[in-house]
């Protein structure tokens, strides 16, 4: 009977309260806004002060330090298939920049596409290869970064170009049955992949339409008005002198592309693409062995009399990831402590209060995503924890789980592009070259999309009904949802 109190009074000590949730939260957004947005600085030392916070207070309630330091390394684990894609997409980026594959890209680009309908292209090619690959990332980092050189050779800005590139890219992420995001949200919430995909389409095909139309009307204001022939002319000339440009370049992303679609994982797919544009650099560009080792390396060094070919140019490499991956680490040790400790059980409560109709419940999943994109740093967390919180509040409701599927995929792969230290928004800016205050207000879809969701569920419609859902109402959170 001792032993047993005692487990119990243990269990108690260390649940953590939503006062304590709270002061860890405010901490690192305190710090990451005055030394973001004061202090112009980057946001490692912010996360690793939210961390230190977490840490303590934690501890405070009972834990060893082994067991947080546990919750740390759990943390970074869920990180660690990100992390290896960050560092090949380090290597595509310089070997097809070295091998002149990025610049053939570019430079039949330039004579090729009229920049009234750049914009819309790019989104629609976007969606096209990341439909095919299911792949957001992927696709940013070969025909996005390629678009990022073209629109800004045609003088568009680069937050303009980088929405239009993410918005085609999550389009076809987010719609592709091969998405590792759109895979997860139905797993884990037991609902047949074609089913969810199938109820996404009410949210987001509306949600790519009105992107398409918003494009549109920008490219007619923005892109004649900003096509310069000379300047357009000077670069093609620049990169005619400094590379080797043929059309059997585009042979190299056709093959990624192409081994994806064969359901090749992405990771073999993108070493392929790594090796052939290893091999471009030597056999036609006509490279060292020695430089091409450095390019993948330290990334693609050129210098010309033109700065804009410069700026294009010199990037990419293992090095150049480096920044990406050490705030990823960062990010995922903060989140690690948040979620394994019970701190974000304890804030997702607190929304839970609040969600007594459908419309409430399916905001609240929301926001709840797009909170723990912000505490946790990382899409797929916004998507596992919010999933658990949530699903016999749906059953209590009488909800089919394809609302709550549909929900965690609009508020949580979306909304991960618009938090700087999240794994999305530091890749996107590592890999476009924008920041995410320069593209966030053109990733229109990334933000109406949650917005449509959120109108879909306090009109109703499209929310599907669940009579036979079945929930165990003894658990505690789900009483709190109960209405009187």
């Amino acid at each position: 009977m001792t032993s047993e109190n005692d487990g119990e009074s243990e269990k108690v000590k260390k649940e953590i309260g939503v006062p304590a949730a709270l002061l860890t939260l405010m901490i690192m957004i305190g710090t990451m806004l005055f030394s973001v947005a004061v202090l112009g600085r980057e946001p490692h030392i912010p996360l690793m002060i939210g961390t230190a916070a977490a840490i303590i207070i934690t501890m405070l309630h009972g834990y060893e330090f082994e067991e947080v330091e546990e919750m740390m390394y759990k943390g970074i684990r869920h990180a660690l298939p990100a992390i290896v894609i960050i560092m090949l997409v380090g290597l595509v980026i310089g070997s097809w920049i070295g091998g002149g594959i990025v610049a053939t890209m570019i430079y039949y680009g330039l004579q090729l596409i009229n920049p009234t309908y750049f914009l819309v292209v790019v989104i629609l090619l976007c969606s096209i290869v990341a439909l095919a690959i299911g792949s957001s990332w992927s696709t940013m980092a070969t025909v996005g970064v390629a678009a990022m050189g073209i629109g800004i050779s045609m003088g568009m800005s680069p937050g303009m170009v980088a929405g239009a590139v993410i918005c085609g890219s999550y389009f076809g992420d987010k719609m592709s049955p091969l998405s590792d995001t759109t895979n997860l949200a139905s797993g884990l919430t037991n609902v047949p992949l074609s089913e969810h995909i199938k109820h996404m389409f009410y949210t987001t095909v509306p949600a790519i339409i009105i992107t398409l139309i918003v494009y549109f009307f920008i490219g007619l204001q923005y892109g004649n008005k900003n096509f310069n022939s000379d300047r357009i002319n000077a670069i093609l000339s620049t990169m005619d002198h400094n590379f080797t440009i043929t059309p059997w370049l585009l042979i190299v992303p056709a093959v990624v592309i192409v081994l994806v679609v064969l359901k090749v994982p992405a990771i073999p797919a993108i070493c392929a693409g790594v090796i052939l544009g290893f091999l471009s650099q030597i056999v036609i560009q006509g490279d060292s062995l020695t430089k091409a080792l450095s390019v993948l390396q330290t990334g693609y060094k050129l210098h010309t009399g033109n700065d804009m070919v410069n700026e294009l140019f010199n990037r990419g490499g293992l090095e150049g990831m480096f920044y990406t991956i050490s705030l990823t680490l960062v990010a995922m040790t903060f989140g690690g402590v948040l979620e394994y400790s019970g701190m974000l059980s304890a804030l997702i409560s607190i929304i839970l209060k609040f969600a007594k109709r459908s419309g409430s419940l399916i905001a609240s999943v929301i926001v709840s995503c797009i909170g723990t994109n912000i505490t946790c740093s990382e899409q797929y967390i916004s998507i596992i924890v919010p999933s658990r919180m949530f699903a016999d509040v749906f059953k209590l409701k009488k909800l089919h789980a394809k609302n709550l599927s549909r929900a965690l995929e609009d508020g949580g792969t979306l909304t991960s592009v618009f938090v700087p230290w999240n794994t999305c928004g530091v890749f996107i800016a590592t890999t476009l070259g924008a920041s995410v205050g320069q593209y966030a207000p053109f990733a229109i879809l990334n933000f109406i999309c949650p917005i449509i969701s959120i109108i879909y569920g306090y009109t109703g419609f499209k929310i599907i009904k669940d009579e036979s859902a079945k929930v165990d109402e003894s658990k505690g959170i789900v009483n709190e949802v109960q209405e009187s």
